[in-house]
């Protein structure tokens, strides 16, 4: 149950998160078809996927080991024996007529995440498929159906109502999203549907016993998107609430174009599914080698990257905990790192390299940016042959073309100036011209040393070396 820390208007938010996970199979979860994101409609489809009669299922072991490797991950019980459900209901692109769950005996329960030294806790993860994508938007009129998606092996993972506001919904989230990731068990990439999310949310008074009413929120696709949507349902229920009305059990989906929720339908309780073991699958027994197999093939987890990073390059704590935030950064931060100063590495990744990735919405890895053009450019930085200022400009340069970073500071010009004698030249017709600012230097105004930097890189562009210019108008102001 969430803590009294957020009211809101005297009402405490009360939230629960599912989240759907595709795992990183090769094939399907009860099917040889090939689990693959983007290939032509209805190309990766068998005749299990379609639910043919007289077909049988066949339970992919490597999705149980990816089940296994979260439990692991989130402190959670695995399951002795793990059982598969039928859940009935009917919908185009469900071709069977049910989706194969688990409901009473899923792969992992009772596990726990830390958010901000709060603990989350995770009711239960289980494995099913999921079911094909129906599009409305084709054909004037008319619905289709893609099936490749029927049979991907999802990993639903189910919280306690432990999430107290939007925010650290985001923050929920963003923990489980790092952990798949960083057990490569899933891409996470929500606009492809690897990962969506339905929120659970309800309202009530600090000092009821009771949750209130609560509505479902589904396939919410982005992190923005589950902050937007908790927000104005939990606005849409204290205005409810406080007219007198009730608040209805009901699915409802988030239109992120009119930014409101609104109504699907009444929404199900477990008995409207009429669930009830699948005939066609055995329970299956997890074994202790099992899981110690697991175990000991896991990848290294978010907190044990960050303490590696701090001990290995000498990292702060903060510094640490962005570079892991996602795998990706952390691992292009180590290739850097091993041609390029670490911590110089670490500033420009952390600075403005994620701007321009935050700027455009885009991964790093749908860049033009790679490890081999960022470290030469951090090289270059290092060896004074560019300033931090121009250095700014070749990021963006390499970010639009892709192109080498030596042949970017050639071609326009852009190498520090370190000469000494051509930039003592300058300073002197600096000083020269300003008469004025020199006197009142010299009588004690310290403050008018940054005017005359100012004045020597605008007169190169940028291009000086700033170590080199304090050195030299030191000498000259004396």
């Amino acid at each position: 149950m969430a803590q009294n820390d957020t009211l809101i208007n005297g009402w405490q938010p009360v939230i629960g998160l599912e989240i759907h996970t595709q795992l990183l199979t090769n094939t399907k979860l009860f099917s040889p078809s090939i689990n693959k994101f983007g290939e032509e409609a209805n190309t990766l489809v068998d005749l299990i996927d379609m639910g043919l009669p007289g077909v049988l299922p066949v339970l992919n072991d490597g999705a149980v080991k990816q089940g296994i490797a979260f439990g692991l991950a989130t402190n959670a019980e695995i399951a002795k024996t793990m059982v598969f459900d039928r859940k009935n209901y009917f919908y185009p692109d469900l071709p069977k007529g049910y989706q194969i769950t688990q409901l009473h005996y899923p792969i992992v329960k009772n596990g726990s995440v830390d958010v901000d030294g709060k603990k989350i806790r995770i009711h239960q993860a289980h494995l099913e498929e999921d079911a094909g994508k129906s599009m409305h938007d084709i054909y004037d009129l008319e619905s289709v159906v893609d099936l490749n998606r029927s049979g991907i092996p999802l990993l639903e993972i189910v919280s306690e109502p432990d999430i107290s506001s939007s925010e650290e919904a985001v923050k929920y989230l963003k923990k489980i999203h790092q952990i798949i990731t960083y057990l490569d068990i899933s891409d996470g990439n929500m606009s492809q549907g690897s990962m969506r999310c339905d929120a659970n949310v309800s309202l009530m008074r600090p000092e009821d016993t009771k949750l209130g009413t609560r509505a479902e929120i589904k396939n919410i696709n982005s992190f923005k998107f589950v902050e937007k949507a908790i927000n104005f349902e939990i606005k849409r229920q204290i205005k409810i609430l406080e007219s007198g009305a009730k608040v209805e059990q009901e699915t409802r989906l988030y239109d992120s174009i009119k930014d409101e929720t609104r109504s699907m339908r009444t929404k199900e309780f477990a008995n409207d599914y009429r669930y009830f073991p699948c005939p066609d699958l055995v329970p299956y027994n997890i074994s202790e080698d099992l899981i110690k197999e697991v175990k000991d093939s896991l990848s290294e987890l978010p907190e044990e990257k960050q303490k590696r990073l701090i001990e290995t390059y000498n990292l702060n704590e903060y510094d640490a905990a962005v570079l892991c935030a996602e795998k990706s950064i952390a691992n292009f931060f180590e290739k850097v790192a091993e041609n390029a100063d670490a911590l110089l590495a670490a500033k420009w990744i952390i600075g403005d390299l994620n701007a321009l990735l935050n700027k455009n919405d885009i991964a790093l890895s749908e860049s033009k940016i790679t490890t081999a053009n960022f470290s030469v450019l951090i090289q270059k930085i290092s060896d004074n042959t560019i300033s931090g200022k121009i250095a700014k400009e070749v990021l963006e340069a390499i970010w639009e073309s892709g192109e080498d970073v030596a042949k970017i500071i050639e071609d326009k010009g852009l190498q520090q100036i370190s000469n000494e004698s051509e930039l003592e030249a300058i300073v002197d017709k600096i000083i020269d011209d300003n008469p004025s600012q020199v006197a009142a230097y010299k009588s004690g105004k310290d403050k008018l040393f940054g005017y005359f930097v100012g004045q020597v890189m605008k007169a190169t562009q940028g291009k000086a070396n700033p170590g080199l210019v304090n050195i030299i108008l030191k000498n000259k102001l004396i």
